[in-house]
């Protein structure tokens, strides 16, 4: 009898495993049935003995067949080569036993080069053909065929693998329905879920994992510390992705004899590789294939705006980035973010920010070489122009200074900022910023310099401020061969406030000097008001107060002048801080009222924080400890409320150095040591130092000398690594202090001397003052009441000459004992009165001490007995 060929497509179906091939199944004219089929229970590819770094997801999918489950489905997505087929089929593996009634693999090929995306349809025909049916009983139809798969299985356990699947509608009706049945999926893509279905998102590796991945197909399991780093490294050049790992493993083992220096030489080649995804794929396309499969399923405005994601310099981006560098509006940028997330060629980092992985940048970089060039150099120019002008605008809310600029963008969309929302947009972006930055390096030199003005509030703040000096450097060299005097004088400024916070205040100086010149020239009185006030900063820190205040009153009489209220505010608060380091309160008290004043008008929270903290400092000083404490807590929590960590580590040192002068050390160790969390996770390392010696202070008023000594040595060792030579001075001077205290007045003094020393090459005459008082307290320890007497002396006119209130009246104090043991009642008694009379004034404990030993002075004197002054 002749046989008659199916005529319906649906039943051609295969037979050979895989489900791809076809086969006649039409119905045929025998004389006598064939035999029954023997049924195929295992289809389940060969395991894999490198599946590495994969336990916890393993494990989850293991417990999907735990009895009493309610997943039925469980959905493995991922980036192409990150190793769903292979965790899926060592789960299948292992999860063989608990499915005796079978156990099925099936390639959807929704991404196999050269291949349609399999019909469910006939993927059913050769399920059920597996399962032992004739095909001459398999229904045309899809719905029958489902039907029929699902009642077969109904009440089998059976664990079906669908791998590679292109979305819901394939895979939907192969689903079986039976409650003991598991389906495992792997997908490029996110799907839309079905009942019962859980995802699993699969990630790249981590780098120790995928580190060793490396080394087991390498064959290279040499323990040696050489080994492991060079594993490392390759494994993050392949961005940890386990396709691209197994192929530069793959290379290696076919070279057993080659040396870690060869393989280390190979890692740099790959390193230096231009295209990086032709050095991987050596030669073949295997990566390269695997992406440009996800990439041409995209409609082709999906594409242009994945091209264009490759031309993003930063590590990642959100939507407004986005719409800027596609030419598109926000909500459609948002939307097509989504679909790419979706589809796995994007990372979510947090919500609404995106990243590429490495090789998809490097891919999608590779591919924007066939776009226009100028459509290229338009659509980075929109991104770069959206980050400086945003970047802008949030650091005009953060800024203490209004900077001078003749540099603005039109066209721009930014977004409106209040300080808490500039702040966390600044932090939030700040890799992208420096990123952008560098690429303007070298291509654009007048966009990298107003790049670098822009981001330095922000390095300011959180650092590091070596950093923040290299790259102004930079801008005030290339605004100099530029010619632009404005942006010159920007940079040179600067540049200066970062030599004066790293305590290099000659450097500092020169740099302002010079700035100072430059605005003149070009008659720009708002710079020339900055660097004033600049100028004014660094006097102050060097001690020499009267200067300090005569450039802070220059600058505010030009703020002033201009209109500038922030300047304005800025000026009277440094002017606050310079009459509360010369002890006259009532004036600092007036300054800080005025300018919270002006904060508050202009709606600077940022300044009315500061303010509220100087203001604090001034009722520390007075002895007013609850009234400090109350405003340093204002103060705190507005920090706080800003998101300015910063400002909350120096607050909570503040409200520490309150609960010291109470006597609450345990609550000011506390503070301090939550100043130092904040500072070193800032990356603080300046404000570390400075918590290191605050917490010292405290151990050391405890008695606790060994931890207060090793304290102050790590603050010490921190300010020599920063190059910051004031804290190094402070941090002897404190060491000194916990020498006197044990008795080691041979230590103390040459610690002492140390710190003196520095203070005197830095021009730092209030540390020099406090200086000379300890060297003469240790000399009068010491049994050298003559030699103390002139250190004191030398304290006494200094902090005259600056207006210590504080280092007058301990030099005073350090004279009278002195003078005392030397036989001069008199004087000790005339000297003692006016520390005494000081110390009161200050509101400090002092006084206390200072009062009583007065009280056994004056004892001593003759009835008739006159203390003569001294002047």
């Amino acid at each position: 009898m002749p046989e008659f060929e199916a005529r319906d497509q649906a039943l051609q179906v295969n037979v050979v495993g895989d489900n791809t091939g076809t086969i006649n199944a039409g119905v045929h004219h025998h004389e006598a049935a064939p035999p029954p089929r023997q049924p195929i229970t295992s289809s389940l590819p060969a395991d894999s003995r490198t599946v590495l770094g994969r336990d916890r997801e393993l494990r989850q999918i293991l417990a999907a067949a735990d009895g009493g489950r309610a997943v039925s489905i469980y959905a493995i997505d991922g980036l192409a080569g990150v190793g769903k087929t292979t965790l899926v089929v060592r789960a299948a593996h292992e999860l063989a036993t608990r499915f005796p009634d079978g156990q099925y693999f099936v390639e959807l090929h929704a991404h196999t080069p050269g291949r349609q995306a399999a019909d469910p349809s006939d993927v059913l025909a050769g399920l059920l053909i597996e399962l032992g049916l004739d095909p001459r009983n398999i229904p045309d139809t899809l719905t029958g065929r489902r039907d029929l798969w699902r009642n077969r299985l109904a009440t089998k356990k059976a664990l079906i693998v669908l791998d590679d699947v292109a979305d819901r509608g394939q895979i939907e009706p192969l689903v079986p329905s039976g409650p003991d049945c598991l389906t495992l999926v792997t997908s490029r893509r996110r799907l839309l879920l079905l009942k019962d279905m859980q995802p699993l998102a699969l990630r790249v590796l981590d780098v120790d994992s995928a580190a060793d991945l490396f080394r087991t197909v390498a064959h290279r399991a040499s323990p040696g510390e050489g080994e492991r780093d060079v594993a490392r490294r390759i494994a993050e050049l392949c961005g940890c992705l386990p396709l691209a790992v197994v192929l530069v493993a793959g290379r290696i083992a076919h070279h057993p004899d080659w040396t870690t220096a060869e393989i280390t030489e190979l890692a740099e080649e790959f390193d230096a590789a231009t295209d990086r995804l032709t050095e991987l794929d050596a030669g073949g396309s295997v990566v390269r294939a695997a992406f440009d499969l996800s990439y041409r399923e995209l409609p082709p405005e999906r594409r242009l705006l994945f091209r264009r994601l490759g031309l993003h310099p930063g590590p990642d981006l959100d939507a407004s980035a986005t719409a800027a560098l596609a030419g598109v509006d926000v909500t459609t940028a948002r939307r097509e973010l989504q679909a790419l997330y979706s589809d796995h060629l994007l990372d979510e980092t947090a919500r609404g920010r995106y990243r590429l992985h490495d090789l998809l940048r490097v891919y999608a970089s590779t591919l924007t070489t066939t776009d226009a060039a100028d459509d290229t150099i338009d659509a980075v120019d929109r991104l770069l122009n959206y980050y400086q002008h945003t970047a802008a605008a949030a650091d005009a809310r953060l800024t203490r200074q209004t900077r001078p600029t003749a540099n603005t963008i039109g066209g721009v969309e930014v977004p409106e900022f209040g300080e808490m929302r500039a702040l966390a947009w600044m932090r939030r972006e700040r890799a992208n910023l420096l990123a952008c930055l560098e690429h303007a390096t070298g291509r654009d030199p007048g966009r990298m310099i107003t790049l670098t003005e822009v981001v330095a509030g922000l390095l300011q703040r959180d650092g590091p401020w070596p950093l923040a000096r290299d790259l102004h450097q930079r801008a005030a060299d290339a605004s100099a061969h530029l010619g632009d005097r404005l942006a010159h004088a920007n940079a040179l400024g600067a540049l200066g406030d970062t030599y004066w916070r790293t305590g290099a205040y000659g450097q500092a100086a020169d740099l302002y000097q010079r700035a100072l010149g430059r605005y003149r020239e070009i008659s720009n009185r708002l710079g020339e008001a900055n660097t004033l006030a600049s100028l004014g900063n660094l006097r102050k820190d060097t001690g020499d107060h009267s200067e300090s205040a005569a450039l802070y009153r220059q600058a505010l009489g030009h703020y002033r002048e201009i209109g500038n209220r922030q300047g304005e505010a800025n000026s009277l608060g440094n002017l606050g801080l310079v009459f509360l380091r010369t002890a006259d309160h009532e004036q600092a008290t007036d300054l800080h009222q005025q300018a919270l004043a002006v904060y508050r008008e202009i709606g600077n929270r940022l300044g009315e924080a500061n303010s509220l903290g100087n203001l604090g400092l001034v009722h520390m000083q007075t002895g007013d400890y609850a009234q400090a404490a109350d405003l340093q807590q204002q103060a705190l929590a507005l920090h706080r409320e800003l998101g300015y960590r910063l400002g909350e580590a120096n607050a909570l040192n503040n409200l520490g150095f309150v609960c010291q002068r109470t006597g609450d050390h345990a609550q000011a160790a506390d503070l301090h040591e939550r100043a130092l969390i904040l500072h070193r996770e800032l990356g603080n390392r300046l404000g570390e130092a400075n918590s290191l010696g605050n917490l010292g202070l405290v151990h050391m008023q405890t008695g606790d000398y060994a931890q207060a000594a090793d304290l102050q040595q790590q603050a010490l060792a921190l300010h020599r690594e920063l190059g910051y030579r004031l804290g190094e001075a402070n941090a002897l001077n404190n060491l000194g202090f916990v020498c006197q205290r044990t008795g080691d007045h041979a230590r103390a003094a040459d610690l002492h001397q140390q710190a003196l020393v520095l203070f005197r090459e830095l021009g730092h005459r209030s540390g020099e003052a406090a200086a000379l008082n300890e060297i003469g307290t240790v000399l009068l320890a010491a049994g050298e009441p003559a030699k103390a007497l002139t250190a004191f002396t030398d304290a006494v006119g200094l902090a005259r000459v600056i207006g210590s209130q504080r280092e007058q009246a301990r030099a005073l104090d350090g004279s009278a004992r002195s003078s005392a043991r030397l036989g001069d009642t008199s004087a000790a008694v005339t000297e003692l009165r006016r520390a005494t009379e000081i110390y009161r004034r200050l509101g400090v404990p002092e006084v206390d001490t200072a009062s009583a030993y007065l009280a056994e002075l004056e004892s001593r004197l003759p009835p008739d007995g006159h203390a003569r002054d001294i002047h």
